[in-house]
C-alpha cells in the first residue's frame, strides 16, 4: 500500500541528478540535508512549546493541586458540586455537601479545584 513512499527517495535522487550534476552541486550534501530536515524540526520545536509544554505544566499543577488537599478545603468537583473535605484516603475524599452535612465519596481525581472564595450553596452562604 505504501510502496510508493517507500520509492520515493529514489524518484526524487534520480530526477535531481541531473540538474545537480550541471550545476556541479553535490545533491547529498550537508546543505541540502539541513534544508530538507529543518522545516520538520521548527515545526516539532514550535508543537513543543505550544502544546506539549504548557499541557505539562498544567498537569503539575493539578497533580500538586490533588496532593496538598487536605481536611476543611472547599473544593467544586467536576460534575459541579460544591462541598467541603471531612477526610482524605488514597484515591477517595469523603466531603460534606449541603445543610445537612451529607457525606458523599469521590475519587481524589474527580476533584477540579479547591475554592478560595466563599460558595453559595443551597441557598445558604458557606465560608
Amino acid at each position: 500500500m505504501f510502496d510508493w513512499l517507500i520509492r520515493l527517495p529514489s524518484a526524487i535522487a534520480e530526477t535531481g541528478a541531473p540538474a545537480a550534476a550541471a550545476t556541479g552541486a553535490d545533491p547529498n550534501s550537508a546543505g541540502s540535508l539541513l534544508s530538507m530536515f529543518l522545516p520538520m524540526i521548527l515545526i516539532v520545536a514550535v508543537f513543543y512549546f505550544l502544546m506539549i509544554r504548557p499541557q505539562r505544566k498544567k498537569d503539575k499543577k493539578v497533580k500538586d493541586m490533588l496532593a496538598n488537599l487536605k481536611p476543611g478545603d472547599r473544593i467544586c468537583t467536576i460534575g459541579g458540586i460544591y462541598g467541603t473535605i471531612k477526610s482524605l484516603r488514597d484515591d477517595d475524599v469523603t466531603l460534606n455537601v449541603g445543610r445537612e452535612n451529607t457525606e458523599i465519596v469521590f475519587a481524589r481525581w474527580a476533584i477540579r479545584n479547591v475554592e478560595e472564595v466563599t460558595v453559595e450553596n443551597e441557598g445558604e452562604l458557606l465560608t
